[in-house]
């Protein structure tokens, strides 16, 4: 964006895009972690209750630890 572009999306919006930005990354990373302590917890229930066993419990945690690694590495790069 130009510095005409700017200052008009501030006039109007009352913040600036960058502080847009942060509020969307943070609700990725807010929604990011939901889900992966909801995947987390079913799976430990799944695990405890010896419907699935330990290594497909571990398999869920590294997708989810894999996922979480590689969106901060392209969102916060």
């Amino acid at each position: 964006m130009n510095a005409n572009q700017l200052a008009a999306f501030q006039a109007n919006a009352g913040f600036t895009p960058s502080a847009v930005a942060g509020v969307l990354l943070g609700v990725v990373f807010a929604v990011l972690l939901l889900w992966g302590v909801w995947a987390l917890r079913t799976a430990y229930v799944g695990w405890s209750e010896q419907r699935i066993s330990q290594r497909q419990f571990l398999g869920v945690a590294v997708r989810f630890i894999a996922m979480y690694v590689v969106l901060t590495f392209f969102l916060l790069s």
